[in-house]
């Protein structure tokens, strides 16, 4: 696949991202550069190498999955300006 002028201006467009001509001339090259390089990379066989989603094997660190109401209704309420019946107090809202 070859970029062209008006390739790079339409995908400038698409990313509403305002070119002059000059930059314009200065994208094509690049862009097919680019290119060039994603069809090198699809002649590399890769048929025998399983996918990974990192370079090194990594363990993600879990802690139990507990079901605890947390116990910290006071704690939390005390932070309220005002608390009523273990519930934040708010003031009343009427449309």
């Amino acid at each position: 696949m070859s970029v062209d002028k008006e390739t790079v201006q339409k995908i400038a467009n698409l990313s509403r991202i305002a070119i002059t001509d000059e930059e314009c001339e200065h994208f094509v090259p690049e862009l097919n550069q680019i290119l060039g390089w994603v069809e090198q990379l699809s002649e590399v066989d890769c048929s025998n190498v399983e996918p990974m989603t990192a370079v090194i094997p990594n363990k993600l660190r879990l802690r139990a999955d507990e079901v605890t109401d947390g116990d910290k209704r006071d704690k939390v309420l005390a932070n309220a300006p005002v608390a009523e019946h273990g519930f934040f107090a708010v003031p009343k809202v009427i449309e």
